[in-house]
């Protein structure tokens, strides 16, 4: 029996990075789209994320990377200071011509991209406080069922929704497994500036991984990854007690007073913890990223560490991905013919085949950096500062060369 509700061509669940850059794509395009997002508003978890130049190469492809420039300082260099002497271990300068082109990093506010996307979205695309609780089949259509009590009939259903993914749980991919680490990230505010040169500071070892971003000429973002012991466990019970246990660490080390007077400024508000999850890269090799008219983007995907500080980088070139293969399988554009249902399902095969390695790799990548960098192994961290660093440093450059194409190629 067929069940009533509002039909929709495509569904994409979740406001995020990759949710928001599929919609627009597909706009772009001239594809109409709905994004249910579970919250009364768009939500900006995190604070900044490093967007690399991989990420602006999305950007660009959805039309937005100059308005997020505006907004943003170029980081000039990574400077990778050593846990045993307080001392530079490493300075990457971040200007230099990489394969691609100049290489262009930023450390961008969450918030101010979210808003950027969702500006050029038609209105009404994205519905709020709209949280999916059920998915059913009914022939080529998907029947999801909402926390209100209403139903969508979705011809493409796309999940966007985060690590705990409703649409990556029916699709059968495996739960993300914890990694016995947790991260603290925070954001410091400077109304009057905060006079710090463009320049990403890292903080590596004895068991911890810390760093400090300038975004803007007023706010600086901080994070603080650790594995918790049983003296510490309860220190992310409040973010007062989280400062002062990043404090504790940091100011152990020879960090420089000014570091840790970012720590010190951010409000009570703008600091949070949560505990580092991933999804195993081998699981990835045999997933269903994409079943029939269904797929996933985004941490419903790729749930990575943010030690490459790729995983909101990946969600844009996912949702350009996504957008491109869709879009041309709707519109026709590559003249495949047949039923509608039939291209769209091997538009999503196509971008799942692109995305599936991709994954992989940052996934896994990002895994065994974080072990390196925050292991306090006498042997690897003697390596790590002798001789790791500067390789570790220039791996990241290396991920951020990735090239998504456009929403035509």
């Amino acid at each position: 029996m067929q069940q009533e509700g509002a039909a929709e061509d495509i569904v994409i669940v979740g406001a995020g990075f990759a949710g928001l850059a599929t919609a627009l794509g597909l706009h772009r395009k001239g594809v109409r789209s709905l994004v249910l997002e579970s919250s009364p508003a768009l939500r900006a978890a995190g604070f900044a994320f490093t967007a690399w130049k991989n990420a602006f190469r999305a950007l660009d492809a959805l039309g937005v990377g100059d308005k997020i420039r505006k907004q943003h300082l170029q980081a000039q260099a990574l400077r990778v200071m050593s846990p045993s002497t307080g001392e530079i271990a490493q300075e990457l300068d971040l200007t230099l011509q990489g394969k691609g082109g100049s290489n262009e990093i930023r450390c961008v506010r969450r918030d101010l991209l979210l808003q950027a996307l969702e500006e050029e979205l038609p209105a009404g695309t994205i519905r709020y406080s709209s949280k999916i609780v059920s998915i059913q089949e009914e022939r080529d259509a998907k029947i999801l069922h909402l926390a209100d009590g209403s139903i969508i009939r979705a011809k493409v259903l796309i999940g966007c929704d985060g690590i705990n993914s409703v649409v990556a749980k029916w699709l059968g991919l495996a739960k993300p497994s914890y990694t016995g680490r947790w991260a603290a990230r925070g954001l410091g505010h400077f109304p009057d500036g905060h006079g710090f040169e463009p320049k990403f500071l890292q903080f590596i070892g004895r068991g911890f991984r810390s760093g400090m971003r300038p975004c803007n000429e007023t706010d600086i973002y901080w994070f603080f990854t650790w594995t918790p012991s049983d003296d510490d466990e309860d220190v992310a019970e409040s973010a007062t007690k989280m400062k002062q246990f990043v404090l504790a660490n940091l100011t152990a080390l020879k960090v420089p007073p000014e570091a840790l007077a970012v720590i010190e400024r951010s409000e009570m508000s703008d600091v949070v913890t949560v505990p580092l999850r991933f999804r195993p890269p081998l699981s990835l090799i045999t997933a269903s990223i994409s079943r029939g008219n269904v797929c996933v983007a985004g941490d419903a995907l790729h749930p990575m560490t943010p030690d490459l500080g790729q995983g909101g980088c990946a969600a844009l070139e996912d949702g350009v991905v996504l957008a491109r293969c869709l879009g041309k399988a709707i519109l026709d554009d590559g003249g495949r013919g047949g039923a509608e249902n039939e291209r769209i399902v091997e538009g999503l095969c196509e971008y799942a085949g692109i995305r599936r390695w991709r994954s992989i790799e940052l996934v896994a990548t990002a895994y065994v950096v974080g072990f390196i960098q925050q292991s306090n192994n006498v042997i690897i961290s003697f390596l790590r500062d002798k001789f790791l660093s500067g390789f570790l440093a220039r791996r990241l450059l290396k991920m951020a060369e990735y090239n998504c194409g456009t929403l035509l190629s």
